[in-house]
């Protein structure tokens, strides 16, 4: 009997939110106006009580599904970073210390407008609507929030107590509303929250993130879930190698002034590096595969991850569409076969079903939780079923593992509950990962593919992170600093923590998330934050470097872009912004 086989791949993936101060790790007000290491957004610790603690709760209610769970080193620094708070009761994250404080009547003007601009963020349909009482908070707010700073001051600590309570119960997934009594207790209470009540949710919180990692490594000794890596701070590695590979899909895109990224094929090589180490040391054992940052590959960085012993990546189908293209291969199917490349013969390449992996992004939302399910196990039992001969197909569904769900009525649990449920039963479907099907003795066969497009799983182009004039302008301060960094290390004046120091933030200034969101179609408020973040982060390398920071990076990159008071969330899916 003919099989298909299913591979998900979940990617866990936050950019350092750190605002790291003008000198090393030490806690100083730094030129930016906070702490070093002060959290600017809460996007990890706000996604790690809801989003990872649910996904892996799904795989423990169902162990015979397999999938593979990507998470990218910086990701996990940031939640180990978060348990450490936790341990030591020393909060850097403004919304947890204002959690922990007992009196809140005293609150600052400047925490007050921060826990107003903070608290509303989220899916009102899912996560406020459903609660009358935190619906109501928005409505007070509302009332105020065309007013006068004086009128924040009309606000009680009480009312603040509420909101932080509210903010922090919708955050949390749903299979722990169901398995934790406090929190079932406090979200009946509804409203009075003192400081006993923060106390205990502040607590059931830091069990949340101090148990995290440990419970994947547990799904993953269990052979229940392969655990995937990134380069170390998800970088758009196939432009630190060249930027002119933005042009194999769009040959008319522009490019920064600088001609190539300083030294990008040692930066690479490092980010590559770093991740088997941070790996290794997490999970025992470096990764068998990886998934590129924003699945952005081209065949210089395919050559690099498989001299690194990486045995799979990932990418988009519109990369594979794009390179079928180029050498005039027509194959209705090539999305349900691996593929190797010439220059790379151990590694073996998988491309995303994207019709499938976006009716889970956008659209799956909006459907009944079991239609949705039996739906997408309709449309797998159909690409089976037109198999012809002996084909097996593999299917890879690929997209962000925290972002969708809370588009999705209670944070995704029916839908998840359903349809883990129908696959565990499905006699001709089974779940597995890339590391499991290259393991077989008979593995599936692998066609060659002539010739790589560069390209990533956002319209098979890197146009999301080149080519316009901010991101390119972002390059190019980028370049600035690196050759600063290249003079700098050169004339050995600095020690080796000095140089390690350095290595570490030039990391951070390397994300692709900085260029993800440059450019006048995102919210104008999360690109205001990013712009921000970025160039303080550069301004930091410099400092490091001994080095004043230059005054460009004293202006916004995007036009209309205003110093940061707030942020956003990724975006909901991996295929549109």
């Amino acid at each position: 009997m003919k099989q298909l086989d299913l591979v998900f791949l979940w990617h866990m993936h936050q950019p350092d939110y750190r605002d790291h101060g003008a000198t090393g790790t030490d806690v100083k007000v730094g030129a930016g106006g906070t702490a070093a290491g002060e959290f600017v957004l809460p996007w990890v610790y706000l996604h790690a009580m809801k989003d990872y603690v649910d996904m892996a709760a799904h795989l423990e209610r169902h162990p015979q599904i397999h999938c593979v769970v990507n998470f990218v080193p910086v990701l996990l620094d940031q939640i180990e970073d978060y348990a450490q708070q936790f341990a030591d009761g020393q909060f850097r994250d403004p919304l947890l210390r204002m959690l922990a404080t007992p009196d809140l009547e005293s609150l600052g003007v400047a925490d007050r407008k921060l826990l107003l601009a903070t608290c509303f963020r989220s899916n009102h349909t899912t996560m406020l609507a459903p609660f009358p009482q935190y619906k109501r908070l928005h409505e007070i707010y509302l009332l105020l929030a065309n007013d006068s700073e004086a009128t924040y001051c009309y606000l009680s600590g009480a009312y603040f107590s509420d909101l932080m309570t509210w903010y922090h119960l919708a955050w949390t997934g749903e299979t722990e509303r169901r398995r934790n009594p406090l929190l079932a207790k406090l979200m009946s209470q509804g409203e009075g929250y003192d400081a006993g009540d923060r106390r205990q949710l502040l607590d059931s919180i830091g069990e949340l993130i101090t148990g995290l990692i440990p419970r994947w490594r547990a799904l993953s000794a269990r052979g229940q879930v392969e655990i995937s890596s990134t380069p170390n701070t998800h970088p758009l590695s196939p432009l630190l190698l060249d930027f002119k590979v933005a042009r194999e899909s769009l040959p008319e895109a522009p490019l920064p002034f600088s001609a190539a990224y300083p030294g990008g094929r040692s930066r690479v090589i490092a980010h590559i590096d770093a991740a088997r180490i941070s790996h290794a040391r997490r999970f025992g054992a470096p990764p068998v595969g990886m998934w590129p940052a924003e699945g952005a590959v081209s065949e210089d960085f395919v050559r690099h991850l498989a001299n690194a012993d990486c045995r799979w990546i990932a990418s988009g189908e519109g990369v594979l569409n794009n390179s079928l293209a180029a050498s005039n291969i027509d194959d209705p199917r090539a999305a349900y076969h691996p593929w190797k490349l010439e220059q790379a013969p151990g590694l073996t390449l998988f491309f995303r079903d994207e019709r499938l992996s976006d009716l889970i992004g956008f659209d799956y939302a909006k459907w009944h939780g079991r239609d949705a399910a039996k739906h997408l196990v309709g449309q797998l039992e159909a690409i089976l079923d037109a198999a012809a001969g002996d084909e097996n197909p593999v299917v890879s569904i690929i997209l962000d593992g925290e972002n969708a769900w809370e588009h999705y009525p209670y944070n995704g649990y029916y839908f998840f509950e359903d349809l883990y449920g129908l696959l565990a039963e499905h006699p001709r479907i089974r779940t597995t990962t890339y590391a499991e099907l290259l393991a077989r003795p008979g593995p599936p066969a692998a066609t060659v593919l002539p010739h790589l497009t560069a390209g990533s799983w956002v319209y098979g182009t890197l146009s999301t992170w080149i080519g316009d004039e901010a991101k390119n302008r972002g390059w190019d301060l980028l370049c600035e600093a690196k050759q600063s960094c290249d003079r700098v290390l050169a004339s050995g004046r600095l020690d080796s923590a000095q140089v390690s120091a350095v290595n570490v933030q030039l990391a951070i200034c390397e994300s692709s998330d900085w260029f993800w969101w440059f450019g006048d179609y995102n919210p104008s408020a999360a690109v205001a934050s990013f712009d921000s973040l970025y160039r303080r982060n550069l301004a930091r390398l410099y400092r490091l470097l001994q080095l004043e920071p230059p005054a460009a990076l004293d202006t916004p990159i995007c036009a209309g872009s205003a110093t940061a008071s707030g942020g956003s969330m990724r975006r909901v899916t991996v295929s549109q912004s």
